[in-house]
């Protein structure tokens, strides 16, 4: 699949990341952890974001907004469902909503768990979703708000999506989730593989939440809870993949 969008990783706070997305028709902010970093970099590119795109309502992804919207006058949009506990937005976004053009568009998917309203946005025809702290590297977010069930579905939803996807999620965890991963499958040699370069990524200082969905989903425990080999590793023979998923989540809490 052609990536027809310019994307940017922004490093922010202590371990978050921002992106810019940058199309034939405009430059969106996905996510306003902190402003500074994220006006640093689109104005060492000269580029003049119109759109802010915000996840759900956590400070970490939002407190730059005010400052970022004063900075390049952007629209903001955000999830509906959380409207009462998000700064003021300019739009408001139910699940399946759309917009943009060509690479630009965008496809608002209801990713809930970690927050009851969370959303994604899904660049279908580039081939990119930026799923914030639902699916990210070798994990998935900690469910504050939701159900284990509901996170289950909100990343069975994810992985449904072409394998050639590339992921973009909101903190560099990578690293501590790929331990916690081997736990769950020690025997798995594409997790193995993945987890040593990750290792040397870091050492560089290279982001690592940023990933195609075919190695999430050869590798991410909190996506193979179908897979038989988990459940046996786990002692959940015959047991469903949702309450295997909700095992493990339960697991990497206590990790």
């Amino acid at each position: 699949m052609t990536m027809a969008l310019d994307i940017v990783t922004v490093p922010c706070l202590n371990d978050n990341y921002a992106y810019l997305v940058k199309a034939p028709d405009g430059v969106c902010i996905i996510d306003a952890p902190e402003a500074a970093p994220i006006i640093a970099a689109a104005e060492a590119r000269g580029w003049e974001p119109g759109v802010l795109m915000i996840t759900h309502h956590h400070h970490d992804h939002v407190g730059g907004l005010d400052a970022l919207k004063s900075r390049f006058g952007l629209m903001t949009m955000g999830p509906a469902a959380e409207k009462a506990r998000l700064p003021p937005l300019d739009h408001y976004l139910n699940p399946g909503d759309t917009g943009g053009d060509g690479p630009a568009h965008t496809i608002a998917m209801e990713v809930g768990g970690h927050t009851l309203g969370h959303m994604a946005f899904h660049f279908d025809q580039a081939g990119a979703v930026f799923t914030a702290d639902s699916l990210m590297a070798f994990g998935c977010g900690r469910v504050f708000e939701g159900t284990y069930d509901q996170m289950f579905d909100s990343l069975r939803k994810l992985a449904a999506l072409p394998p050639d996807t590339m992921v973009y999620s909101g903190h560099e965890y990578t690293a501590a989730n790929a331990k916690f991963a081997l736990t769950i499958e020690p025997q798995n040699e594409a997790l193995i593989s993945r987890v040593e370069a990750v290792k040397a990524a870091r050492a560089a200082n290279r982001p690592t939440a940023q990933v195609r969905l075919s190695e999430e989903l050869d590798t991410n425990p909190f996506l193979r809870s179908h897979v038989p080999q988990v459940a046996e590793n786990l002692g959940m023979q015959g047991v469903s993949p949702a309450e295997v998923f909700a095992e493990i989540r339960r697991r990497k809490d206590a990790f």
